[in-house]
């Protein structure tokens, strides 16, 4: 059998796969190939997805511009420029030129260098090319960090369709409704607020499908307007102690995630998801309003998350008003040993049995349930009892050690009994688990 040393197969490829082989490597390791061979000489000029990464040194600024002298793609699929410190980032303005002037869809600017609680220090975006409509290609555009967002006029970007926005500094109100009014074709926004940021934060995209709003802490006196009626898909976070947080009816809307939200003197958030097809809520009812007389029709699957044992009122609330609920997911995420019941924590059983239970729940998870308290099991014997149509239901408990044997057989009994319940008035194909 003949062996073949140090033959060059790849070389053999065609340019266009070696192209795209090479977009998958760091930039300056597609430069470096040029010395391979004189095939190689060239093909790196064609890469169109770069990504340069500041090093602390004063030459960043001159190395890309010599790169671009010499790149011959006419467009750019994707440019990704990290800074590392503010005097790389000085040249930001002619860099995001030169990445207009060659037609780039996906921008990534990364400003990382410490400081982020100061605009001070913080590059300002070239908001005057956003406002002719010299970006006709961009439809990804992402900045994190200290970059500071003035826009005095609407902007001009009518190909944007995803907008992530990290931690970055707005200068002030207008900017944000100027930003995003100029974004017709807007489909994805991304926001994760840094603190001190200004009191009102405005959103109205009507093209706008998912939204994603993250909050970095306490927001004493700040407030939220949400006005996106083509929204399919909204996850809020950690909104703390705010003046208002206020969406407009979202007619679309088919997934929501509502998590770490609490402290807020005027809000709609559940009102506003009685369209939402699939939901998941990580608060208490204590800490939100719930909007009295409100029927969750289309909602399907519901998974509630505490930590704090205040869940019994809002499953109680929404069993009662999602009709057509065939997923439900129970997640305890302080899986503590305490037994018995505590003040406060009693669970009160609907006045009528629930829609859902009674004909279309199929599916019933229970993550971190706590077999010795009598409020969990009261309510877990209440919904297998009363379901007629359940094909599958999981529990997970707190694992127990090997040596304690009793507490392992009283597990197992309180387990058991639950899959009696199950298989006593659902289907014969029922399916019981514990983990």
């Amino acid at each position: 059998m003949r062996l073949f040393e140090n033959e060059d197969r790849i070389s053999e490829l065609h340019e266009a796969l070696l192209v795209h082989i090479m977009s998958s490597l760091p930039t300056k390791t597609v430069v470096a190939t040029s010395v391979l061979s004189k095939r190689w000489r060239h093909v790196w000029k064609t890469v169109q997805n770069l990504k340069f990464v500041s090093k602390y040194h004063q030459t960043f600024s001159e190395d890309v511009y010599r790169f671009f002298m010499l790149h011959k793609a006419p467009f750019l699929e994707s440019l990704d420029l990290e800074f590392s410190n503010q005097l790389d980032a000085s040249d930001l303005g002619i860099l995001v030129g030169i990445a207009f002037a060659r037609h780039v869809r996906n921008l990534v600017l990364d400003l990382d260098y410490y400081s982020n609680f100061s605009q001070l220090c913080a590059a300002r975006f070239p908001s005057g090319l956003c406002i002719y409509d010299n970006s006709k290609t961009l439809e990804t555009l992402t900045l994190k960090h200290s970059i500071l967002l003035y826009f005095p006029s609407r902007v001009c970007l009518k190909s944007l369709r995803k907008l992530h926005l990290y931690k970055v500094h707005f200068y002030d109100e207008d900017s944000v409704c100027n930003l995003l009014c100029g974004c017709p074709s807007l489909r994805d926004l991304v926001v994760h607020r840094k603190r001190g940021c200004m009191v009102t934060f405005t959103i109205v995209v009507p093209s706008l499908q998912r939204l994603t709003i993250k909050d970095s802490g306490f927001g004493y006196g700040c407030c939220y307007v949400i006005n996106a009626p083509s929204l399919k898909y909204l996850n809020i976070r950690r909104f703390k102690y705010l003046n208002s947080f206020l969406i407009e009816k979202a007619p679309k809307l088919e997934e929501a995630k509502v998590s770490d939200v609490f402290g807020i003197k005027n809000e709609n958030i559940l009102e506003s998801l009685t369209a939402a097809k699939r939901l998941s809520l990580h608060l208490s009812p204590l800490e939100i309003k719930y909007p009295s007389g409100s029927i969750f029709h289309q909602l399907l699957s519901l998974e509630l998350q505490t930590d704090k044992r205040k869940w019994w009122n809002l499953l109680t609330l929404m069993l009662e008003a999602s009709p057509k609920l065939q997923i439900l997911k129970l997640t305890d995420l302080n899986m503590s040993s305490t037994k018995g019941n505590q003040i406060g924590q009693k669970w009160i059983q609907p006045k009528c049995v629930p829609e859902c239970l009674l004909f279309h729940l199929e599916t019933f998870v229970w993550t971190g349930y706590e077999w010795q308290r009598r409020d969990e099991k009261e309510v877990a014997r209440y919904i297998l009892r009363n379901t007629t149509s359940l094909k599958k239901a999981t529990f997970s408990t707190k694992p127990i050690e090997p040596v304690k044997l009793k507490v392992f057989k009283k597990r197992r009994e309180i387990l058991n009994e639950l899959a009696s319940l199950g298989r006593a008035s659902n289907p014969s194909d029922f399916v019981f688990e514990s983990i």
